[in-house]
């Protein structure tokens, strides 16, 4: 059996989950309330931090070291390219969503807007907020960019690149902050994306006190 400990609205094991999916592993979730640092699961993973996969007795962490393990050990659907080049254009652009997209939208708006009450710790800075529903207007239109060249982010086929930055917008999405009449490529790639039997899962999720609208789970919008 393989585990996972996550956290529903975290792209990062939203990244898991669909990699997971879309190889058809079975997994057992297990939503983990990760901040309250509870012992046990400090020692699955010291850094505190989710995703956490338990495939037998081990314990991997780190959202694309797992996703990337997970594509050499289940080769079929491959997520990663084969040549160096190709394979490069997609760590590339998980660490763009992982990591800048990251700090300049999911934090100034997920983070706000939803973590800051389940955690306790106040109310949203509207400042944040601010500086991220402008920030993703920016990403946004990169993303149209690429698509504009490109059948899917990274290349012609489906990657883990695509995984990446839809796992952030689906959970920002959750959350009405993206605004799907900016750019009707991005919109388009996001319904086909979302329309895909791995990302069905991710559709049903529900956070206490924070119901979802009514598009979010419409595969048409």
């Amino acid at each position: 059996m393989i585990r996972l400990y996550h956290f529903p609205l975290s792209p990062f094991c939203r990244k898991v989950r669909l990699t997971l999916a879309e190889k058809r592993l079975e997994v057992e979730l297990v939503e983990e309330r990760y901040w309250e640092q509870d012992p046990e699961f400090l020692r699955r993973n010291p850094a505190g931090k989710v995703p956490v996969l338990k495939m037998g007795a081990r314990f991997m962490t780190e959202s694309q070291a797992i996703c990337e393990y997970l594509d050499e050990t289940v080769p079929s659907p491959a997520l990663m390219p084969r040549d160096a080049e190709s394979r490069h254009e997609v760590r590339r652009l998980c660490a763009w969503f992982d990591d800048t997209f990251h700090t300049q939208v999911t934090s100034k708006l997920l983070y706000e807007r939803v973590y800051k009450k389940i955690m306790g710790q106040g109310y949203p800075d509207s400042r944040n907020v601010k500086s991220g529903a402008t920030r993703i207007k920016y990403h946004l239109d990169y993303m149209g960019w690429l698509l504009e060249q490109r059948r899917w982010l990274a290349g012609d086929v489906m990657t883990l690149a695509d995984f990446a930055a839809a796992s952030h917008l689906s959970a920002l999405d959750y959350i009405s902050d993206v605004d799907w009449n900016r750019n009707a490529l991005v919109k388009d790639w996001y319904a086909k994306i979302k329309s895909r039997p791995a990302f069905r899962p991710l559709l049903s999720d529900q956070i206490a006190g924070f119901p979802p609208p009514a598009h979010y789970a419409d595969l048409d919008f």
